[in-house]
């Protein structure tokens, strides 16, 4: 049976993870508790496992491929497991570089489909509104941008 450090090793060659779900990810293939602290120690003694890295990853990912708006982006960081302050400065880097009114207003044109935002019935600006607020912008950016 290979060593919860092997292990570790062949699941971060596939993708970058966080302590917590390299954790989880050895603990479901029933490796020894006290192989994975060791393993997971040495990973980041050596610079392997690092969650600054993790949540600047994943925060570049979410605003900048999957366009998402603030909120989302934070919320993802911390499912993978991050503490609040690496999240939060992962954030503040990432967002240093991302014009969120340029994120917001795409998302809205791409929801609009080619329609005027004036032309929206309730039920349908209630329905972008949502939409848009899942995407992690916040509410007061949003109304702005449909007047």
């Amino acid at each position: 049976m290979a060593d919860a450090y092997t292990v570790a090793l062949t699941l971060l060659s596939a993708r970058e993870l966080s302590e917590r779900q390299l954790r989880a990810r050895l603990t479901r293939r029933k490796l020894d508790s006290e192989d994975i602290d060791h393993a997971i120690t040495r990973l980041k003694a050596d610079g392997t496992l690092d969650d600054r890295r993790v949540a600047r990853a994943i925060a570049r990912t979410e605003s900048s491929i999957r366009r998402r708006g603030r909120a989302r982006v934070l919320q993802k960081v911390r499912q993978a497991g991050i503490s609040e302050s690496v999240a939060e400065e992962a954030l503040q880097e990432v967002f240093e570089d991302v014009d969120e009114g340029a994120l917001l207003g795409a998302a809205l044109s791409k929801r609009l489909r080619g329609h005027a935002a004036r032309d929206l019935d309730d039920r349908s600006r209630a329905r972008i509104v949502r939409g848009l607020m899942a995407q992690g912008f916040p509410l007061e950016a949003i109304l702005k941008q449909l007047k």
